[in-house]
Protein backbone atom coordinates (compact mmCIF):
# COMPACT_ATOMS: atom_id res chain seq x y z
CA UNK A 1 0.00 0.00 0.00
CA UNK A 2 1.38 3.67 -1.01
CA UNK A 3 1.66 6.12 1.36
CA UNK A 4 1.02 9.86 0.34
CA UNK A 5 3.74 12.24 0.10
CA UNK A 6 3.08 15.76 0.26
CA UNK A 7 5.77 17.52 -2.06
CA UNK A 8 6.61 21.40 -2.90
CA UNK A 9 5.76 21.83 -6.45
CA UNK A 10 8.16 24.21 -8.99
CA UNK A 11 7.95 25.06 -12.44
CA UNK A 12 10.54 25.75 -15.16
CA UNK A 13 9.38 27.68 -18.03
CA UNK A 14 12.41 27.70 -20.47
CA UNK A 15 13.80 26.51 -23.76
CA UNK A 16 14.51 22.51 -24.12
CA UNK A 17 18.08 21.70 -24.48
CA UNK A 18 18.51 18.35 -27.03
CA UNK A 19 22.16 17.79 -25.09
CA UNK A 20 20.75 18.20 -21.48
CA UNK A 21 23.16 20.67 -19.82
CA UNK A 22 20.71 23.47 -19.79
CA UNK A 23 17.24 24.70 -20.07
CA UNK A 24 14.10 22.41 -18.87
CA UNK A 25 16.79 20.00 -18.75
CA UNK A 26 19.35 21.26 -16.26
CA UNK A 27 15.80 22.85 -14.27
CA UNK A 28 14.56 19.59 -13.82
CA UNK A 29 17.07 18.08 -12.10
CA UNK A 30 18.23 20.51 -10.05
CA UNK A 31 14.56 20.52 -9.07
CA UNK A 32 14.92 16.90 -8.36
CA UNK A 33 17.94 17.47 -6.11
CA UNK A 34 16.31 19.73 -3.90
CA UNK A 35 13.23 17.20 -3.34
CA UNK A 36 11.09 19.97 -4.94
CA UNK A 37 8.40 17.92 -7.73
CA UNK A 38 9.90 19.97 -11.20
CA UNK A 39 7.14 21.24 -13.84
CA UNK A 40 7.75 22.37 -17.05
CA UNK A 41 6.50 25.01 -19.84
CA UNK A 42 8.44 24.40 -22.87
CA UNK A 43 9.17 27.82 -24.93
CA UNK A 44 11.39 26.63 -27.78
CA UNK A 45 13.16 23.33 -28.79
CA UNK A 46 16.98 23.68 -29.88
CA UNK A 47 18.94 21.58 -31.31
CA UNK A 48 22.42 21.78 -29.28
CA UNK A 49 25.29 20.03 -27.66
CA UNK A 50 28.14 20.69 -26.43
CA UNK A 51 30.00 22.37 -29.24
CA UNK A 52 26.41 25.06 -29.44
CA UNK A 53 23.38 25.50 -30.84
CA UNK A 54 22.38 24.31 -34.78
CA UNK A 55 18.48 24.96 -34.48
CA UNK A 56 15.90 26.84 -32.38
CA UNK A 57 12.42 26.34 -32.97
CA UNK A 58 9.81 28.79 -30.88
CA UNK A 59 6.38 27.59 -29.31
CA UNK A 60 3.21 28.95 -30.23
CA UNK A 61 2.63 31.42 -27.23
CA UNK A 62 -1.01 29.68 -27.18
CA UNK A 63 0.75 26.29 -25.97
CA UNK A 64 2.88 27.89 -23.37
CA UNK A 65 -0.39 29.36 -22.11
CA UNK A 66 -2.05 26.14 -21.82
CA UNK A 67 0.97 24.19 -20.25
CA UNK A 68 1.14 26.40 -17.33
CA UNK A 69 -2.48 26.60 -17.20
CA UNK A 70 -2.68 22.81 -16.92
CA UNK A 71 0.25 22.76 -13.96
CA UNK A 72 -1.42 25.22 -12.15
CA UNK A 73 -5.03 24.40 -12.36
CA UNK A 74 -4.54 21.07 -11.02
CA UNK A 75 -1.18 20.39 -9.45
CA UNK A 76 -0.33 24.09 -8.05
CA UNK A 77 3.02 25.67 -7.89
CA UNK A 78 4.75 27.19 -5.10
CA UNK A 79 7.32 28.79 -6.98
CA UNK A 80 8.47 29.70 -10.54
CA UNK A 81 11.60 30.23 -12.95
CA UNK A 82 11.78 31.51 -16.93
CA UNK A 83 14.66 30.73 -18.69
CA UNK A 84 14.88 31.60 -21.87
CA UNK A 85 11.49 32.81 -23.24
CA UNK A 86 12.88 33.90 -27.16
CA UNK A 87 10.13 36.49 -28.49
CA UNK A 88 8.25 39.19 -27.21
CA UNK A 89 4.89 37.33 -27.55
CA UNK A 90 6.12 34.67 -25.32
CA UNK A 91 7.17 37.08 -23.08
CA UNK A 92 4.08 38.86 -22.99
CA UNK A 93 2.33 35.72 -22.65
CA UNK A 94 4.01 34.31 -19.13
CA UNK A 95 4.23 37.74 -17.94
CA UNK A 96 0.29 37.27 -17.97
CA UNK A 97 0.20 34.25 -16.70
CA UNK A 98 2.22 34.74 -13.70
CA UNK A 99 0.09 37.49 -13.13
CA UNK A 100 -3.10 35.67 -13.59
CA UNK A 101 -2.12 32.67 -10.88
CA UNK A 102 -0.60 35.85 -8.50
CA UNK A 103 2.42 33.38 -8.24
CA UNK A 104 4.97 35.62 -5.85
CA UNK A 105 8.28 33.09 -5.38
CA UNK A 106 8.96 34.08 -9.35
CA UNK A 107 12.65 33.79 -10.46
CA UNK A 108 13.38 35.79 -13.44
CA UNK A 109 16.84 34.58 -15.42
CA UNK A 110 16.39 37.49 -17.85
CA UNK A 111 18.14 35.57 -20.76
CA UNK A 112 19.14 37.90 -22.99
CA UNK A 113 22.69 38.43 -23.92
CA UNK A 114 24.83 35.27 -23.35
CA UNK A 115 27.91 35.55 -20.88
CA UNK A 116 30.43 36.06 -24.09
CA UNK A 117 28.17 39.76 -24.48
CA UNK A 118 25.60 37.96 -27.90
CA UNK A 119 22.58 38.94 -28.01
CA UNK A 120 19.85 36.47 -27.98
CA UNK A 121 16.65 38.46 -27.84
CA UNK A 122 15.50 41.08 -30.03
CA UNK A 123 14.96 44.46 -28.75
CA UNK A 124 11.60 44.48 -28.22
CA UNK A 125 11.56 41.20 -26.84
CA UNK A 126 14.24 43.34 -24.40
CA UNK A 127 11.50 45.92 -23.61
CA UNK A 128 8.53 43.65 -22.88
CA UNK A 129 10.78 41.48 -20.11
CA UNK A 130 11.89 44.74 -18.52
CA UNK A 131 8.62 46.52 -18.26
CA UNK A 132 6.18 43.21 -18.42
CA UNK A 133 8.05 40.19 -16.73
CA UNK A 134 10.64 42.06 -14.44
CA UNK A 135 8.33 43.68 -11.84
CA UNK A 136 6.54 40.28 -11.32
CA UNK A 137 10.15 38.72 -10.04
CA UNK A 138 10.86 37.91 -6.49
CA UNK A 139 14.58 37.40 -7.47
CA UNK A 140 16.44 38.55 -10.79
CA UNK A 141 19.70 36.76 -11.77
CA UNK A 142 20.96 39.07 -14.89
CA UNK A 143 24.41 38.01 -15.56
CA UNK A 144 27.07 41.16 -16.49
CA UNK A 145 26.04 42.14 -20.04
CA UNK A 146 22.03 42.03 -19.11
CA UNK A 147 23.06 44.07 -16.38
CA UNK A 148 24.70 46.52 -18.42
CA UNK A 149 21.40 46.74 -20.45
CA UNK A 150 19.28 46.57 -17.41
CA UNK A 151 20.96 49.56 -15.90
CA UNK A 152 22.06 51.45 -18.93
CA UNK A 153 25.66 51.19 -17.53
CA UNK A 154 29.08 49.55 -17.95
CA UNK A 155 29.94 47.88 -15.88
CA UNK A 156 33.75 46.49 -14.86
CA UNK A 157 34.42 46.83 -11.16
CA UNK A 158 32.72 45.90 -7.77
CA UNK A 159 31.24 49.22 -7.64
CA UNK A 160 29.65 49.33 -10.81
CA UNK A 161 28.18 45.95 -10.03
CA UNK A 162 26.52 47.33 -6.57
CA UNK A 163 25.11 50.41 -8.77
CA UNK A 164 23.75 48.47 -11.43
CA UNK A 165 22.05 46.52 -8.82
CA UNK A 166 20.57 49.42 -7.31
CA UNK A 167 19.55 51.10 -10.60
CA UNK A 168 17.97 47.63 -11.50
CA UNK A 169 16.14 47.65 -8.69
CA UNK A 170 13.79 50.14 -9.56
CA UNK A 171 12.49 48.67 -12.46
CA UNK A 172 10.36 46.47 -10.03
CA UNK A 173 11.98 42.93 -8.67
CA UNK A 174 11.85 42.55 -4.95
CA UNK A 175 15.79 41.59 -5.20
CA UNK A 176 18.35 41.42 -7.66
CA UNK A 177 21.73 39.18 -7.85
CA UNK A 178 23.73 40.88 -10.75
CA UNK A 179 26.36 37.44 -11.76
CA UNK A 180 29.82 38.12 -11.94
CA UNK A 181 30.79 35.03 -13.95
CA UNK A 182 31.15 37.27 -17.11
CA UNK A 183 33.51 39.29 -15.39
CA UNK A 184 37.68 39.16 -15.02
CA UNK A 185 39.97 38.29 -12.96
CA UNK A 186 39.11 37.90 -8.75
CA UNK A 187 35.80 39.04 -9.73
CA UNK A 188 34.77 35.95 -11.52
CA UNK A 189 32.48 34.28 -9.30
CA UNK A 190 31.46 37.47 -7.14
CA UNK A 191 27.82 37.98 -7.09
CA UNK A 192 26.03 41.00 -5.72
CA UNK A 193 22.63 40.83 -3.94
CA UNK A 194 20.46 44.01 -3.69
CA UNK A 195 16.72 43.99 -2.17
CA UNK A 196 16.37 47.63 -1.34
CA UNK A 197 17.68 47.11 2.59
CA UNK A 198 20.21 44.74 2.10
CA UNK A 199 23.50 44.75 0.06
CA UNK A 200 25.58 41.79 -0.24
CA UNK A 201 28.56 40.65 -1.65
CA UNK A 202 28.49 36.99 -2.20
CA UNK A 203 32.13 35.05 -2.79
CA UNK A 204 32.34 31.67 -4.11
CA UNK A 205 35.03 29.30 -4.50
CA UNK A 206 36.32 29.24 -8.58
CA UNK A 207 36.29 25.91 -9.73
CA UNK A 208 38.99 25.74 -12.38
CA UNK A 209 36.83 23.85 -15.27
CA UNK A 210 35.87 24.89 -18.48
CA UNK A 211 32.70 22.50 -18.28
CA UNK A 212 30.09 25.21 -16.80
CA UNK A 213 27.05 24.55 -19.46
CA UNK A 214 23.88 25.26 -17.87
CA UNK A 215 25.22 27.30 -14.85
CA UNK A 216 23.09 30.28 -15.53
CA UNK A 217 19.98 27.67 -15.30
CA UNK A 218 21.03 25.83 -12.75
CA UNK A 219 21.03 28.48 -10.39
CA UNK A 220 18.10 30.48 -10.75
CA UNK A 221 16.51 26.86 -10.86
CA UNK A 222 17.89 26.03 -7.87
CA UNK A 223 16.82 29.42 -6.13
CA UNK A 224 13.31 28.48 -7.30
CA UNK A 225 13.44 25.14 -5.60
CA UNK A 226 14.36 26.64 -2.23
CA UNK A 227 11.79 29.26 -2.71
CA UNK A 228 9.33 26.23 -3.10
CA UNK A 229 10.51 24.82 0.16
CA UNK A 230 9.82 27.91 2.31
CA UNK A 231 13.60 29.13 2.40
CA UNK A 232 13.90 33.32 2.39
CA UNK A 233 14.67 34.73 -0.76
CA UNK A 234 18.77 35.76 0.38
CA UNK A 235 19.12 32.06 2.28
CA UNK A 236 18.00 30.53 -1.22
CA UNK A 237 20.07 32.35 -3.40
CA UNK A 238 23.18 31.51 -0.81
CA UNK A 239 22.09 27.82 -0.58
CA UNK A 240 21.73 27.64 -4.51
CA UNK A 241 25.31 29.11 -5.38
CA UNK A 242 26.82 26.73 -3.21
CA UNK A 243 24.63 24.09 -4.86
CA UNK A 244 26.25 25.40 -8.17
CA UNK A 245 29.42 25.49 -6.82
CA UNK A 246 29.78 21.86 -5.62
CA UNK A 247 27.71 20.84 -9.26
CA UNK A 248 30.82 22.67 -11.07
CA UNK A 249 33.46 20.59 -8.90
CA UNK A 250 31.86 17.44 -10.08
CA UNK A 251 31.48 18.73 -13.56
CA UNK A 252 30.86 16.41 -16.48
CA UNK A 253 33.53 16.08 -18.59
CA UNK A 254 31.37 14.75 -22.16
CA UNK A 255 30.87 15.31 -25.89
CA UNK A 256 33.75 17.88 -27.54
CA UNK A 257 32.93 20.97 -26.58
CA UNK A 258 32.00 22.70 -23.36
CA UNK A 259 30.37 19.90 -20.95
CA UNK A 260 27.60 20.63 -18.14
CA UNK A 261 28.06 21.03 -14.95
CA UNK A 262 27.27 17.99 -12.30
CA UNK A 263 23.74 18.31 -10.98
CA UNK A 264 23.66 14.81 -9.49
CA UNK A 265 27.16 14.99 -8.01
CA UNK A 266 26.61 12.98 -5.33
CA UNK A 267 26.12 9.81 -7.62
CA UNK A 268 29.23 10.67 -8.89
CA UNK A 269 31.13 10.74 -5.55
CA UNK A 270 30.20 7.36 -5.46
Amino acid sequence: MSSLISIPVALTIAGSDSGGGAGIQADLRTFAFHQVHGTCAITCVTAQNTLGVTRVDALPSESVTAQIMAVAEDIGIQAAKTGMLLNQAIIATVAEQMEAIALSSLVVDPVMVSRTGAQLIDDAAIATLRDRLIPLAAVLTPNRYEAQILSGMEINTQQDMQAAAQKILTLGSKAVLVKGGGMAADLRGVDIWFDGDRMEVLHTETIDTTDTHGTGCTLSAAIAANLAIGQEPFEAVKNAKDYVTMALRYALRIGKGQGPVGHFFPLLQK
